[in-house]
């Protein structure tokens, strides 16, 4: 298992192979990449600024993957969250979760994806023309997290 914030990219291919590597019981890993826009919310978006406090995020995190360990079996699991400033078309996250077979992976993929978007202590801002903002979590992220059923 994997998990680390960090404000350099990653690069999906070698996270994956770093996975995969000596290892031959791993039938599937499913991977999400998030991308920063350069539009939200009708405005364009030169820049944003992810947040956070070191030490409980990534104990956040580890909680997140802890759960989609409980809930599916899986083989390894690498959550990479940048922070810092970004530009629009640079990586912010990376889930890739290994699994046995590909209906495990999947899910649990989702499932931490969908967490990350409403559990994870992370504040995200953006630069705008009209200046900074602070982003909220949206309506549909929390319906997202919501259908997998209450973990708190």
């Amino acid at each position: 298992m994997k998990i680390v914030v960090q404000n350099a990219a990653f690069e999906l291919g070698a996270e994956v192979d770093a996975m995969r590597r000596g290892r031959s019981d791993i039938g599937a890993i499913a991977s999400f990449v998030g991308l920063a826009r350069d539009m939200n919310d009708g405005s364009d978006v030169a820049a944003m600024t992810l947040e956070h406090y070191p030490g409980m995020t990534e104990k956040a995190l580890a909680a997140l993957v802890e759960e989609a360990q409980s809930r599916w079996t899986l083989l390894d699991v690498t959550l990479i969250h940048r922070v810092g400033r970004l530009l629009p078309g640079d990586p912010i996250v990376l889930v890739a979760v290994a699994g046995s077979h590909r209906g495990e992976a999947f899910a649990a993929c989702e499932f931490i994806m969908d967490y990350l978007k409403t559990r994870a202590p992370f504040w995200k801002k953006e630069e705008t023309q009209e200046g900074e903002r602070w982003v909220e979590a949206r309506a549909s992220d929390d319906a997202a997290a919501m259908r997998w059923g209450k973990t708190d």
